[in-house]
């Protein structure tokens, strides 16, 4: 069996799944899934060369990290979260508009005097005086929490790892603040948060990426060409 020239990773499931088999449907390019409904490979109709594999968005970064696929659709947010060094790993093809979401930091609605990230530092001590410990950020985005406060001058903090929904844990008391992504800021709002105002980490959406450490011969440049004109179209 020949080897495909290029490979693409396309989300597994959700929402990214089908944004991405409507985008190609809409490009010319048709996704078909070889073999079984529920199987993790297939093609692009009218790329013979090229294969698709399913996989979950955050898998396909660390495909693309190592170079074992040419390109990849997953948002920006998992990017810059699991890679180091993202500019000499993966290079942003076309944002997709779609997979929108802001990477935020908020605090309970109560914190009146508290609007801005300089305003943690000082909270940060007095709950340090008063308590004897650091605030607790309970986030799933620890790379981008610690960039991001290291930028803004906040240190009085240590970061709770969360598995589970991020937003409830000031209420159940497992941490004071969270960092956490939100599309239309409901969940916050139910959950008595505030975003702060310059809280903005990240406005993340999905992207076409393309893996630099990637075998990029001839015949997979030009189908990333063809690709990337279709999907920019």
């Amino acid at each position: 069996m020949t080897a495909p020239a290029l490979v693409i990773a396309v989300p597994s499931k959700g929402r990214l799944k089908e944004k991405a088999a409507e985008l190609f449907e809409r490009a010319g390019y048709p996704l078909r899934v070889k073999g079984h409904e529920r199987g993790y490979r297939g093609q692009l109709e009218g790329l013979g060369d090229v294969e698709v594999e399913y996989t979950s968005a955050a898998e396909i970064v660390h495909q693309l990290r190592a170079g074992r696929v040419h390109l990849g659709i997953t948002g920006e947010d998992l990017v810059r979260e699991t890679l180091t060094d993202v500019d000499g790993t993966v290079e942003f093809l076309a944002p997709l508009n779609f997979g929108h979401a802001d990477v935020i930091v908020a605090v309970p609605e109560c914190w009146l005097d508290v609007s801005r990230m300089a305003d943690l530092e000082d909270v940060a001590e007095q709950f340090a005086r008063a308590h004897g410990r650091r605030l607790r950020v309970a986030t799933k985005y620890m790379n981008l929490t610690r960039r991001f406060f290291a930028r803004k001058g906040v240190t009085g903090y240590r970061i709770v790892e969360s598995v589970g929904a991020t937003e409830a844990t000031p209420a159940t008391g497992t941490s004071e603040l969270i960092v956490d992504i939100t599309t239309t800021g409901t969940t916050l709002r139910a959950n008595h948060l505030k975003v702060l105002d310059d809280g903005l980490i990240l406005k993340s959406q999905a992207h076409l990426l393309a893996a630099q450490g990637a075998a990029w011969d001839a015949r997979a440049t030009e189908l990333r060409a063809a690709i990337v004109s279709a999907l920019s179209t």
